[in-house]
């Protein structure tokens, strides 16, 4: 079904204008969700329906009759990820066969704020199973409940995770844009490997209280949209302090409901921007990308730092995991016990025993190491995390990034955000062969990181990687931009079989 690439700014036209209402909005995208990802090409990006989408879609229809809009995003049609609860007729599994059934009992936060600004959420997308922090190695893009999410420019190729439907989805068009959530990569990788647009806030920026957890420390959720434009509108609508999510305390005078206002054609002119070398990895065709966004920015008035590198951006991976499984341990545990008695599980011990019970169908592919490692540590007041964590915030934080905004006087650094992606291995799991790293000293500080498309290497799309300190979301979202304008990388995904190695 060909359904043209709107953004939000065009659909909103449309409705005002009268050419198109809410409902049969939602109609074209539910018969793009049948066509292209159920049949056709395939793409298994959406693993639940919402039943009430279009009634949904009348109510708001009539809300605009009566000149009552609720916001930027009324009537427009979105996915979230399937660990993000909603209070309707929509299950929230993370994936997991051991949740079916999970009815929440109230929307998350962020939910509450996206129907608030008039969102008509379609679905659940799929992702890789508990977010990715089951198994080792795993399969990006699978899991028990939804089956396989696969790449929409190249469908033998992965799709990235934990984020993977929310990413496919985005870019087979299947709606306008979703929400993904980080703890580490889990928005930047599936969005660089779709071609899409996807924005890591800063940590507290938005809530993760309704969000099946995987470490309080670094979680965040994200919007993902073809445009810089629409992610900036997206993570505007779910701003908000939550008193159910202390980190959003400090959002308070520095969150905002509007980022569209930073969307400057011009916002490169003048711009320091650090070009983080030593993150870059030696892959010679990520490097030539690479080059020609360097001198793009250059051509659109930014003073280049190069190079700018970040230290100790490798010094904390094992203290990282270690803080990670500690903190999956307590706080999948609170959101466990508080759900109703009809599920399953209530407990990281009882999910480990009903994937074991039922290892034929929860663990065909790979098993559950991180999960059972997880278990076996101790509680939050242990000193050895409380060593660790302060370990990895010294590290990113203070000696990492800030240190190097600060020497060179930057607004932001850049480095790839990834490779193409990797051919799907059920048997082997997830060949990353990427030599670069670029999400994890963000994602462990807690700081903002907007993917941008960037090239193309054998048809299979690659981004670029803006980032900087705390609460810059305005300067990044200026800055992806400026970029994302002048070069226009992005194509639209061609459902090929596999990728065309002779381009």
């Amino acid at each position: 079904m060909i359904l043209p690439e709107w953004t939000i700014a065009d659909l909103r036209q449309k409705l005002d204008a009268g050419e198109l209402t809410a409902r049969q909005l939602a109609e074209l995208y539910l018969a793009r969700i049948e066509a292209v990802d159920k049949n056709g090409p395939h793409i298994n990006s959406v693993i639940e329906l919402n039943p009430d989408a279009l009634e949904i879609a009348d109510k708001l229809d009539t809300e605009r009759v009566k000149k009552k809009t609720r916001g930027a995003l009324h009537g427009i049609p979105i996915l979230l990820k399937d660990n993000i609860d909603t209070h309707d007729r929509m299950q929230t599994t993370a994936g997991s066969l051991a949740l079916e059934g999970n009815f929440a009992a109230q929307d998350a936060f962020i939910v509450k704020r996206l129907r608030k600004a008039g969102a008509v959420i379609l679905g659940k997308t799929n992702l890789s199973e508990w977010a990715n922090f089951r198994g080792k190695p795993s399969v990006s893009g699978w899991s028990s409940r939804g089956g396989l999410t696969r790449n929409p420019y190249a469908l033998d190729r992965s799709a990235c995770g934990s984020s993977s439907g929310s990413g496919a989805a985005v870019a087979a068009n299947l709606c306008v844009g979703a929400i993904g959530t980080e703890t580490d990569g889990s928005i930047i990788c599936p969005a660089q490997t779709n071609g899409i647009v996807g924005i890591k806030p800063t940590l507290g920026l938005l809530s993760r209280s309704g969000i099946i957890p995987v470490a309080h420390s670094q979680d965040t959720p994200g919007p993902m949209a073809r445009t810089v434009a629409d992610a900036a509108l997206l993570l505007g609508a779910m701003t908000g302090v939550d008193a159910g999510d202390p980190a959003t305390r400090r959002s308070g005078k520095r969150g905002l409901s509007n980022y569209a206002k930073f969307l400057d054609l011009g916002g490169l002119k003048g711009a320091r921007i650090g070009i983080a070398r030593n993150m870059a990895g030696k892959n010679p065709r990520i490097l030539k990308i690479f080059e020609t966004c360097i001198e793009a920015l250059r051509q659109m008035g930014a003073a280049i730092v190069d190079p700018a590198d970040v230290k100790n951006f490798e010094a904390f991976s094992e203290s990282e995991m270690e803080v990670l499984h500690y903190e999956f341990k307590a706080d999948l545990n609170a959101y466990l016990n508080a759900l109703d008695a009809s599920v399953p599980v209530h407990s990281l011990e009882e999910v480990i025993r009903f994937n074991a019970e039922n290892d034929d169908k929860t663990m065909p592919y790979f098993g559950q190491e991180r999960m059972t490692q997880a278990q076996a540590m101790g509680s939050l007041k242990n000193r050895k995390y409380k060593a660790a964590l302060a370990r990895n915030l010294r590290l990113t934080r203070k000696q990492g990034i800030d240190a190097t905004l600060k020497k060179y006087k930057l607004d932001a650094l850049v480095v790839p955000s990834g490779g193409p992606a990797w051919l799907i291995d059920l048997a082997n799991g997830d060949a990353l062969n990427w030599d670069m790293e670029s999400t994890s000293p963000a994602a462990v500080a807690g700081y903002p990181h907007i993917t941008v498309p960037a090239g193309y290497v054998f048809g299979l799309p690659v981004g670029i990687s803006f980032f900087s300190t705390a609460w810059q979301e305005p300067t990044l979202i200026r800055l992806a931009y400026a970029f994302e304008q002048a070069t226009q990388f992005r194509r639209q995904p061609r459902f090929l079989p596999t990728a065309n190695l002779n381009v």
